[in-house]
């Protein structure tokens, strides 16, 4: 049974446990539904840093239009078909968020 609590697009969701390691600029990814796949999964997925992929998060969360979502999609079939961000330079596949030392 379809619930309809997450999107095609939007941020990752991610462990509760990560929720009060959140700065509020990296907690403004949930302002929206989380989904499949983000901008973080189209602009390097899991070799980039965390503070990276919050800052894409919140950049979709800042700029959500209909056509940018459609891109987002193509984008991810593309980046899968290539297999590119698949392993984080430190772990198989991404380490576990401590928090960000700087705040925004």
């Amino acid at each position: 049974m379809l619930k309809g609590d997450m999107s095609v697009v939007g941020p990752r969701p991610l462990l509760v446990q990560y929720l009060d390691r959140y700065n509020e600029h990296q907690a403004r990814r949930h302002e929206v539904r989380p989904g499949f796949t983000g901008l973080a999964q189209t602009h390097g997925r899991n070799s980039i840093s965390w503070e990276e992929k919050f800052d894409w998060d919140v950049k979709y969360v800042d700029h959500i239009t209909f056509l940018g979502d459609w891109k987002i999609i193509f984008d991810t079939i593309r980046t899968v078909l290539k297999r590119e961000g698949i392993n984080n330079a430190e772990a198989a596949t991404m380490t576990e968020f401590m928090g960000s030392a700087q705040k925004k």
